[in-house]
């Protein structure tokens, strides 16, 4: 039951502060020297490609299977990768394709639950897109599922391979900036229109375009190429692709795109947990189906044994924030200690190093290789990557608490004990969705 997988479940799997959280591997995983793996794709377009590129040319990589709703970038892909079968339904693809050791997942984030949860059942390793998911429930079940299931799983952000993230990391962690008291973090995010109501009408759907699967879990709508004329962004795209991310059906807005790298450092550095209370401070205001055009949310985090407690300030939408020391500051992420301060790759200045040398502390973490083959080698040689699912499901769960608090325009209040929000039970609808009918309900709830 959803209620029980809170953050304390999976601080059973988790390392102390010194190292990576760690999930459970496989305990019979081998591959002969050369053999390959075969691995299927869904989703090729877009970040999709980008993947695929980066995976593919991996020394022991087969590209045995490609999957997407778009034929567009599927045939392009298919002339690349002329051995591999080729699908517009991942269902197809999951019920065909069993000779697939892993799985790639880059679809809009309403999907990508719904896809690696029953690959992951059929002992999968998992490589999922960022955000890792659309709701809150679902990044608690998917840390659970990888974890029962012993598979090796990857989030697509690259912060636990970023020098400059991991140097910070150790800063953190050393208490080099004494008690980290807030953290501000601002994005240019969204740079695809958001804030406006669903256009009215319809247009045919395009040949290329499989409408149906692209809902996947979500409500079935009508489908609409583009803005129409009069609109502040007529002539561009509605939904697909790329500019589904403003959309509460499909996406998760800034938080979603941005928030997976940018807060990273500090969930993974300080192992935050779930904060227990998230506030809308300011937003150019919500619609009933789109995030806002622009936010200001505060993130409240307790003290617990080991450090503080301290707040998240996100900026998106380009609203800055006006810094005592550095003034107006737009873009990036500032981090505020009782010693001194820090940006996420920089040196710590202010306070006690104002005008002084620093030294960063010695390395205590890890060095990775880029996110793609450290997935790859990760699965060949029977170890965790830096970011599995069991630490990114509960990560992207708790900043998704962002987007409840948008959608009810209050702030919210949530207990981890009990895996609900305790201030309201209207919210809790959003903890997790209705799922549309062989879309997610009857897979995930096995």
């Amino acid at each position: 039951m959803f209620s029980r997988m809170t953050r304390r479940n999976y601080l059973k799997t988790s390392l102390t502060l010194g190292s990576f959280l760690l999930c459970p591997v496989r305990s019979v995983f081998a591959t002969p020297a050369n053999e390959k793996l075969n691995i299927g794709f869904v989703g090729v377009g877009g970040r999709g490609g980008a993947n695929l590129s980066e995976i593919a040319k991996q020394e022991r990589v087969f590209v045995a299977a490609l999957c997407d709703i778009d034929e567009n970038p599927l045939h392009h892909q298919k002339t690349r990768f002329p051995e591999a079968k080729t699908f517009v339904d991942y269902r197809e693809l999951l019920d065909t394709c069993t000779d697939l050791d892993a799985l790639v997942c880059s679809t809009a984030d309403h999907a990508h639950a719904p896809v690696c949860i029953p690959a992951m059942r059929k002992g999968l390793h998992c490589y999922c897109e960022k955000p890792l998911v659309h709701d809150v429930a679902e990044g608690f079940l998917m840390g659970k599922v990888a974890a029962e299931k012993n598979v090796i799983t990857q989030m697509g952000t690259g912060a636990q391979s970023d020098e400059g993230s991991i140097q910070t990391a150790e800063v953190l962690r050393s208490g080099t900036l004494g008690d980290v008291q807030e953290v501000h973090i601002t994005t240019d995010r969204p740079i695809w229109p958001q804030g406006f109501d669903r256009p009215q009408g319809a247009d045919p759907i395009p040949s290329h375009l499989h409408w149906d699967l692209f809902l996947n879990s979500a409500p079935e709508r009508e489908f609409k190429a583009v803005w129409p004329e009069g609109h502040p962004v007529a002539g561009k795209r509605v939904y697909t692709p790329f500019v589904w991310r403003g959309w509460h059906d499909f996406g998760t807005g800034a938080l979603g795109d941005i928030a997976p790298h940018a807060m990273n450092v500090i969930f993974w550095a300080l192992e935050l947990g779930m904060p227990n209370r998230v506030e809308v401070v300011e937003t150019s205001g919500m619609k009933e189906e789109m995030f806002p055009d622009w936010s200001i949310i505060r993130f409240d985090f307790p003290a617990t044994q080991r450090r503080a407690a301290l707040s998240i300030y996100w900026y998106d939408g380009n609203k800055p924030f006006l810094d005592s020391v550095s003034g107006s500051q737009r873009g990036g992420t500032l981090i505020i200690g009782s010693r001194g301060r820090m940006n996420v790759g920089g040196r710590p200045f202010g306070g006690e190093y104002e005008g002084k040398e620093f030294v960063f502390p010695e390395k205590t973490l890890p060095r990775r290789k880029p996110i793609h083959e450290e997935w790859v080698n990760c699965i060949l040689e029977n170890r965790p990557t830096g970011c599995p699912f069991e630490y990114a499901g509960p990560f992207t769960s708790a900043y998704l608490l962002g987007n409840i608090a948008l959608k009810m325009g209050m702030a919210i209040d949530w207990d981890d004990a009990s895996g609900k929000i305790s201030n309201s039970e209207a919210a809790n609808q959003y903890v997790r969705r209705s799922y549309r009918k062989g879309f997610g309900v009857d897979i995930i709830d096995n």
